[in-house]
């Protein structure tokens, strides 16, 4: 992260493009976080729901822009981490996770940015939007 001192309102500190969401993405997630929901893995389940194939889970995602967020701002300076889900991310989707410095303040003498979280895919499109609070 940039030095606390320099960084201002409107400043961009998260910007992280992921690789495509691949079926292999997919099923190593079921397998790691114990959510093995067919809908994500089971392209005849997917179907048979409506969905023209699987997509991702909602919390791979989320991880994402977890990840996005703690490769500038460490664990230890996470203050809140929250998102609301959007839409729904396809398969072959490529992420691109940021997010911009809405506001400065201090609490108890600790200096904190609140930054607006998006999480888009190749196309534009939303698929979460969120916050977060960090110390500088």
């Amino acid at each position: 992260m940039t030095a606390s001192g320099n960084i201002k309102a409107g400043d961009r500190l998260v910007h992280k493009v992921f690789p495509p969401i691949t079926r292999h993405t997919l099923a190593l997630y079921c397998g790691a976080s114990g959510d093995h929901n067919p809908i994500h893995v089971d392209i005849d389940f997917a179907k048979a729901a409506g969905f023209p194939d699987v997509f991702a889970h909602g919390m791979l995602v989320m991880a994402y822009l977890g990840q996005a967020l703690t490769d500038v701002a460490p664990p230890s300076r996470l203050r809140s981490f929250s998102t609301r889900f959007v839409a729904i991310t396809q398969l072959g989707a490529k992420l691109t996770c940021e997010g911009t410095v809405t506001e400065l303040f201090a609490v108890d003498g600790e200096r904190r940015a609140r930054l607006a979280l998006t999480t888009r895919d190749d196309r534009g499109e939303v698929k979460l939007e969120g916050s977060a609070i960090v110390a500088l």
